[in-house]
């Protein structure tokens, strides 16, 4: 089994790990029917449309 022969330091190991911690901001747009903040090419969590069309219904919150 291959083991490092030196300790990864702290520079390099925040080099490596440098993009696990990217925003997600570019993707992200509202609900054109709701005003709803959510992802781009995907369907509205809270009124269930995706491009105008009703794909779920929408779920109905217990209160």
């Amino acid at each position: 089994m291959a083991v490092p022969k030196k300790r990864t330091s702290r520079r390099r190991k925040g080099m490596r790990r440098a993009h696990d911690f990217l925003k997600v901001t570019a993707a992200v747009e509202s609900c054109p029917s709701c005003g709803e903040l959510k992802q781009r090419h995907n369907m509205c969590l809270k009124c269930g449309t995706y491009r105008g069309r009703v794909v779920v219904a929408p779920a109905v919150q217990a209160e």
